[in-house]
């Protein structure tokens, strides 16, 4: 496959530096609560992937089976409910702490793979999972000597990695059917759809806020979503789902980092130490599956 005139791996590394800036946004968008953070985030990303859509990809609407319009919905829905979770657990705890708890979804993933389409388990990513879980306990009990609201934060962001990962999970199906772009635009506006309902039953406000806010909740729509997830998939042309996996690793660090240089934010010694642990036991879990599914490949490809 021919390179790219623009390096994938270089794109690799801009992309995880832009995913690392969404929670930092969102702290700094402190007058807007967390539904309208995540609202204003995704309707300015349906309205940026709006033409592409009009003028390349409309025709795909038509093919769309109802089995993969409700299972968009499905993920549309979670994906509006992963932000609000997420978003909101930044309001109770360290941006490291909830970033590095939102990362644990691969593993969330995994294990409902386990139980939906029967996927079974290396013994190198039992291993990995028991670390993971270690370094969670960790942050958890570090956390709650600081007080129960930091706990609680943590709390929402492990829903939310739940909810990102049944978000993921509904769209495996359609994402074998329907393009990259197709999909996103779908989901994203259902996403919206159901974040301007949750908003004006909240009775929350929509408009008056402070200049500062609208360049955020765009450069939300930018930097992380575009800049970082849309980069990554680019990638996927010329490299393997598991570099970029192991790549997006790496989040945690880069947020953890930006939140001490621009919030004044330093984790403690169960953050840290904890963050670390989980850190490495994704990279190993990420490391043992793909491994095991190249020797699944090879075992299959001899018979």
């Amino acid at each position: 496959m021919r390179q790219s005139a623009f390096n994938p791996k270089a794109a690799v590394v801009i992309g995880v530096f832009s995913i690392s800036t969404s929670a930092i946004f969102v702290r700094l968008a402190s007058e807007a609560s967390a539904s309208i953070i995540a609202n204003y985030r995704l309707l300015f990303a349906v309205l940026l992937l709006l033409p592409f859509i009009l003028f390349h990809y409309k025709h795909e609407f038509k093919r769309i089976s109802t089995k993969n319009w409700w299972l968009s919905i499905l993920a549309g829905v979670f994906l509006a409910l992963f932000f609000i979770l997420w978003f909101e657990s930044l309001n109770y705890t360290s941006v490291a702490s909830s970033v590095v708890l939102i990362s644990l979804q691969p593993i969330l993933a995994f294990i409902g793979t386990y139980f939906l389409f029967g996927e079974r388990f290396s013994s190198g990513a039992v291993i990995s999972i028991f670390i993971v879980l270690l370094g969670g306990l960790i942050i958890g009990s570090g956390d709650f000597q600081l007080s129960g609201d930091v706990l609680y934060g943590d709390m929402l962001a492990l829903l939310g990695a739940i909810a990102v990962t049944i978000y993921f999970l509904s769209g495996q199906h359609v994402r074998k059917n329907v393009s990259l772009i197709t999909y996103t635009f779908i989901v994203y506006s259902i996403s919206a759809v159901t974040l301007t309902l949750f908003n004006i039953i909240q009775q929350e406000n929509f408009f008056s806020y402070p200049a500062s806010h609208w360049w955020i909740f765009i450069a939300l729509a930018i930097i992380p979503t575009f800049l970082g997830h849309s980069l990554f998939n680019w990638s996927l042309k010329w490299l393997s789902t598991s570099t970029i996996s192991m790549a997006v690793v790496f989040e945690p660090v880069g947020a953890g980092i930006l939140a001490f240089l621009i919030l004044n934010e330093a984790p403690t010694w169960a953050q840290f130490l904890g963050g670390t642990i989980i850190v490495i036991g994704l990279f190993l879990f990420i490391l043992s599956t793909s491994r095991k599914k190249k020797i699944t490949i090879s075992t299959k490809n001899h018979k």
